[in-house]
């Protein structure tokens, strides 16, 4: 018998060693000839061995999408805005990040299925930079008055405000959690074992129980048992023990015996924590924090496409601006050789080449920060586009070409109550807060259950079992009648006989009762319930919050579009008339009716012009770009589509988009400028070597 017993006990354990070793869990294994997915892969465990493996979650990708590379043409790289949308969705850090947060959500999902507790998910999102056509840009944005402008000479090399991220939260309940309410049951069914050998030897102070003067016991107890809950808050926990002992006392009838009992307890909540709605409160909390998580990332992709479209937009401006001051230093340079000319022939006095020297080393200035803040705003959108394009010399020195230039796109057509409610129905901030403010609800659902007593309903029901040989030393008490073998014959066998004494329920026992717990003033379930109340109502605040925000963002982003329509409308009429003053004004120095001084004015008043229509032009796509962001249409606008944006696999398949005058076949330009190198100063313009 002892040794049927230490058999079973020792496969329990070789079973239980085999499914904790995770080298034998059945844990997919991910196909290394697999083509790479840029979208975070979890697996877990199938199967009995497999759920006490690890699963796996894919490792991140570092490296570029092919996309990227393929649109560098002879040290250029050709950028459309859809080009660029496609690259963020590809290689974009951001949207990376944002892909493990839904995720999350799944895993909570899953662990609230088991009747865990939940963990939470991310809310925080991450703005682009502002980059150089941000707050506080260089481009000049100043109305072209009668004061002569001047150059500008950045102090501050770099500003790192403008190349680095904000972040953003979505969330509306605070940073202080819920009671929580009472506990789950464990819905994952659990199963415990026990083995135990044991030699004991007692000394005994009284014979008279054990009639030894040492009690001599070998002892072999292996139980089982069983627990799982159930939505309803029922708890069933079974339980079977087997001991087979063997002893030198004289006191015992029977030496050796096997004791065995199989036995069930059943717990039901009456009150507090009953019923399948309280007790499938953080599974419903974990679905609703899975669409949470999946606005979240719609934010962020929203915010992502939002950027690098500003950012591309800002870069067309800079590149428009960079070639606005190649104007002015040629017409600069073009005053400068005719008044060389008239200077040699002696019809112009030498201090006019000298005031037409310092207008050409004046826009060759302007020229040369032009070209840094081009350079600059080059940087800011590659890192935006790539996941480490440093690792590529031909990345790294490439030049972005913007071949979508800046469209004058016309007014919206919706009043503006229509587009606040497009915005109610689009904008991912407020159906996320909508769903805080419901799980928060939920969450006060067991908060309340908390207040009721403690009231469970426990039935119990076992059956036990007795077998074993008769003591041949038996010696009963004095005056105790010997023991008759006859009276013992369904007791006298093994452990099979104990285990029938079971099954055909020879010696069952029953037992139901009422556990109640019922606490006097109860107020740490006060307590909670009015915290939790409190911060139910701030959530609510929270959320209006939220909708009268992007109400104020949609009216804001309207009056924004209108008012830089009107400004571009007027600096284009202000560059008109400023460039046919510099002609009557140009003519009336040919004839010799005008100054030098005032032909320099002149252009420099035109040059100002010809950049605060550039300038005007870009506040007005932003104008539009952000009121596309307040009524929630970017996305569609652009054609992006979430799931694409998840996997990081854009399918739509785009060729470099190179600009007029340039051979497709070498991508060199040929008829039109391209991106020039840095402005070198002239020779006596060079600073001091060190």
């Amino acid at each position: 018998m002892m040794d049927r017993i230490t058999a079973r006990a020792v496969a329990v354990f070789v079973c239980g060693t085999l499914a904790m070793s995770p080298a034998l869990s059945q844990t997919p294994v991910a196909n290394p000839q697999a083509p790479p997915d840029r979208a975070p892969g979890v697996s877990y465990g199938t199967g009995f061995l497999g759920a006490y493996g690890p699963g796996s979650v894919s490792r991140t990708l570092f490296a570029d999408s092919p996309r990227l590379r393929d649109l560098v043409r002879a040290g250029n790289l050709y950028l459309s805005v859809q080009d660029a949308i496609a690259l963020a969705l590809e290689n974009n850090l951001d949207i990376e990040l944002e892909r493990y947060g839904v995720r999350e959500a799944n895993t909570d999902t899953l662990r609230a299925k088991g009747g865990g507790g939940l963990r939470g998910i991310p809310l925080s999102v991450n703005e682009t930079p502002a980059g150089i056509g941000g707050p506080g840009s260089p481009l000049v944005t100043t109305a072209a008055t009668g004061v002569t402008p001047q150059t500008t000479v950045p102090v501050n090399v770099t500003d790192q405000q403008l190349t680095v991220e904000t972040q953003g939260n979505l969330g509306v309940t605070g940073t202080f959690p819920f009671a929580g309410g009472p506990l789950i049951p464990q819905y994952d069914p659990a199963i415990t074992g026990t083995f135990l050998a044991q030699h004991a030897t007692t000394p005994e102070v009284n014979a008279l129980f054990t009639g030894a003067q040492a009690l001599v016991q070998n002892n072999y107890s292996s139980n089982a048992g069983y627990v799982q809950g159930f939505g309803t808050g029922t708890t069933i926990a079974a339980g079977f023990t087997n001991l087979y002992s063997s002893q030198n006392g004289i006191r015992n009838i029977f030496n050796p015996y096997d004791a065995t009992s199989l036995g069930i307890t059943i717990t039901q909540p009456l009150l507090r924590g009953f019923g399948i709605k309280m007790n499938r409160r953080f599974i419903r909390i974990a679905k609703n924090s899975e669409r949470i998580s999946d606005y979240v990332f719609e934010q962020q992709v929203i915010s992502t496409v939002y950027g690098v479209v500003r950012l591309y937009d800002d870069l067309v401006s800079l590149e428009e601006d960079l070639n606005v001051k190649r104007e002015t230093l040629a017409t600069a340079q073009q005053l400068y050789e005719d008044n060389r000319n008239k200077v040699e022939q002696g019809t112009l006095a030498p201090v006019e080449l000298t005031r037409a020297e310092a207008q050409v080393a004046a826009a060759r200035q302007d020229l040369i920060n032009s070209d840094g803040y081009a350079r600059e705003q080059e940087l800011i959108l590659k890192n935006v586009l790539s996941r480490g394009f440093w690792a590529d010399p031909a990345l790294r020195d490439a030049r972005i070409v913007p071949t979508d230039p800046l469209v004058l796109e016309p007014l919206p057509s919706q009043t503006t109550a229509e587009l606040e409610q497009m915005a109610i129905r689009n904008r991912p901030e407020l159906q996320a807060a909508n769903l805080q403010v419901t799980n928060a609800e939920i969450n006060i659902e067991g908060t309340r259950n908390e207040l009721k007593p403690q009231l469970d309903l426990v039935g119990n029901m076992s059956d036990a079992g007795l077998a074993g040989a008769l003591n041949s030393a038996y010696i009963g008490a004095a005056g105790a009648p010997l023991p008759s073998p006859g009276a013992y014959l369904g007791l006298n066998g093994g452990y099979g006989t104990a285990l029938g004494q079971i099954f055909l329920r020879d010696y069952p026992t029953y037992s139901i009762g009422l556990n109640l717990t019922l606490p006097v003033r109860n107020r740490i379930a006060q307590a909670d319930m009015a915290r939790d109340e409190l911060q139910l109502r701030q959530s609510q605040v929270r959320t209006k919050q939220v909708e009268n925000q992007i109400r104020v963002e949609v009216e804001d982003a309207l009056i924004a579009v209108q008012r830089s329509r009107a400004a571009y409308e007027a600096a284009v009429e202000a560059r008109k008339l400023q460039e046919q003053s510099l002609e009557i004004e140009q003519e009336r120095f040919n004839v010799g009716l005008s100054t030098n001084f005032l032909v320099i004015q002149y252009q420099s008043y035109v040059a100002q012009a010809r950049s605060t229509e550039v300038a005007s032009l870009d506040a007005y796509a932003k104008a539009k770009l952000q009121l596309e962001r307040a009524t929630g249409t970017t996305l569609p606008d652009y054609n992006v589509s979430l799931p694409e944006a998840f996997r990081g696999q854009v399918t739509r398949v785009s060729s470099p988009k190179i600009p007029t005058g340039v051979n497709p076949a070498t991508a060199a330009p040929t008829t039109t400028n391209p991106p020039p190198p840095p402005p070198q100063l002239a020779p006596s313009q060079q600073p001091p070597q060190r």
